[in-house]
């Protein structure tokens, strides 16, 4: 993960969306007579970033929640007086399809403009059928509309509604939500939410299996708010990814590192929750894990799109070096995708969807805070986003 291999003065031949070649500039120029050349020279050229945990489809914002937050109020007392998880689903049971694809279009470019190029996208703000219905729709339409690679995961099981029984809902999500999902092709992924208070390890097992059993591939949150066996299960299962991970132990890493499960961390949730309790990134890296870093963008817990912003948080608060922070937001995001044969890297016959900084050093990223570095993005081939 340490280990970037940095070409300086470089440059890249793009034919046909791809990569042809890479190499030093003067090298690529000799084989690219009567290409448009683009001049990046002092600017760093990145794989476009790959954010491999977000729940960007939602109506409206949790802006009570956080000025409550910040007087010092708990988690349950915010629930108690409104907040929390259910005033986005009461928002986003009551939009329509349109409103929501609105604002999705609204975040995914502030997503282009941090310099990311493909998002996983969950659902889990329904937590009806036709809501979570209506939710994949929408990440499918965005993904025809925008220029960002959207990766669609069903979450149906993110918390339990109100006006049903967990044993109910279970029963919903796995005979009437994924085949209905399964069918319509809505998604790639099903995610749980395996916490004490939300579903069992049992019950995230029932959940995860049927899914499977539908050509779904896993992933988990795993080990957020206890050390709860998520990242075990996520093991038992073999699924892609175990994500959060804020209180797995020994344990839970050596059972990931058996498995071949990719943990994925979500540094910004910690920061805006106020906590100081980061996963144990170092660990997990020393053990051989191909670690992965994401926002977790949503209203509540980690309202960023950006980045770069995750990368400063990897290395001033989980001790990575800027090259691992890096590593877990380009290559091994993309695995954490099932798309790193396509992106994630600057390789010859891959895909020409890249970030072009305004800095001279990759370093500069995680050093420089809370400042756009964006200069341009290309998906493709074709710049969508800055010069």
């Amino acid at each position: 993960m340490a280990e970037l291999a940095i070409i300086r003065d470089g440059g890249m031949l793009i034919h046909d969306a791809k990569i042809d070649s890479v190499g030093p500039s003067d090298e690529i120029q000799r084989k690219s007579r009567g290409a448009q050349i683009v001049d990046a020279r002092g600017r760093v050229v990145l794989p476009g970033f790959v954010d491999a945990h977000t729940h960007l489809v939602f109506a409206g914002n949790r802006l009570d929640d956080f000025e409550r937050r910040a007087r010092g109020e708990s988690y349950e007392q915010i629930s108690k007086a409104g907040g929390g998880i259910w005033s986005t689903v009461e928002k986003t049971r009551a939009a329509s399809e349109q409103d929501l694809l609105a604002q999705a279009k609204r975040h995914a470019d502030w997503f282009l403009r941090c310099g990311t190029t493909t998002v996983e996208v969950k659902s889990g703000y329904g937590l009806t059928l036709e809501d979570e219905l209506k939710i994949l729709r929408v990440i499918r339409s965005l993904n025809e509309e925008s220029p960002l690679e959207i990766v669609p995961t069903f979450l149906g099981a993110h918390a339990v509604p109100r006006e049903m029984d967990t044993d109910e809902y279970i029963e919903l999500v796995i005979d009437q939500m994924l085949p209905r999902i399964a069918k319509e092709k809505l998604a790639e992924f099903c995610d749980v939410f395996c916490e004490r208070g939300y579903f069992e390890v049992e019950q995230s097992r029932r959940i995860l299996t049927a899914a499977r059993k539908l050509g779904l591939k896993l992933r988990i949150h795993a080990d957020q708010l206890s050390n709860f066996g998520g990242a075990k299960l996520a093991a038992e299962l073999e699924a892609t990814t175990a994500e959060h991970l804020e209180k797995t132990d020994r344990d839970g890493i050596a059972a990931m590192k058996s498995a071949g499960v990719q943990p994925i961390l979500l540094p910004g949730s910690v920061y805006a929750l106020g906590s100081s309790d980061y996963p144990r990134a170092r660990e997990m890296i020393q053990a051989g894990l191909a670690v992965v870093i994401a926002t977790d963008f949503n209203p509540g817990s980690s309202p960023t799109p950006s980045i770069p912003m995750i990368l400063s948080l990897a290395c001033t608060q989980m001790k990575m070096s800027p090259a691992e922070a890096i590593t877990a937001a380009t290559i091994n995001a993309a695995y954490g995708l099932n798309r790193g044969d396509r992106i994630g890297s600057l390789e010859r016959g891959k895909l020409a969807t890249f970030s072009v900084f305004d800095c001279e050093d990759y370093r500069e990223l995680a050093y420089w805070f809370g400042l756009p570095q964006t200069h341009s993005v290309y998906v493709k081939g074709e710049g969508v986003a800055g010069a």
